[in-house]
């Protein structure tokens, strides 16, 4: 006999579902690391690949193309010679930031062991 299927007590989301709608922003590979690594100032394309050294040089041009799409990020040519780009979080990329750390801190605790937790809470 099968079961009986449930009804869901969550108020369906709207036609577009916010939360749907930024986690499409985040969760393409490397991008809240990209913005995490942001949040202090503008960096250049190669301080980029130094901070995250497993990301290839494609994967990291491709994100940071699509966050200055999205509005997350603004790119600056430099007048120098030769010339050179800057990357800087817009306001947007701002906004995010809260939720990103929000995340690195539950990544923190979630790799500490289970007895190290216990004996703080005691």
């Amino acid at each position: 006999m099968a079961l009986k299927r449930r009804k869901s007590k969550v108020a369906p989301p709207p036609p577009t579902c916010p939360l749907t709608e930024c986690m499409k922003l985040l969760g393409g590979a490397w991008t809240p690391n990209v913005i995490w690594y942001l949040s202090e100032g503008p960096r250049r394309f190669s301080e980029l690949r130094s901070d995250i050294p497993p990301i290839s040089a494609k994967v990291l041009s491709a994100r940071l193309r699509e966050l200055e799409e999205k509005g997350v990020i603004t790119r600056t040519v430099m007048p120098t010679s030769p010339p050179s780009t800057e990357y800087a979080l817009t306001p947007l990329g701002r906004e995010l930031l809260p939720a990103i750390k929000a995340i690195a801190a539950i990544g923190a605790r979630l790799k500490k062991p289970r007895w190290q937790e216990q004996m703080a809470a005691a």
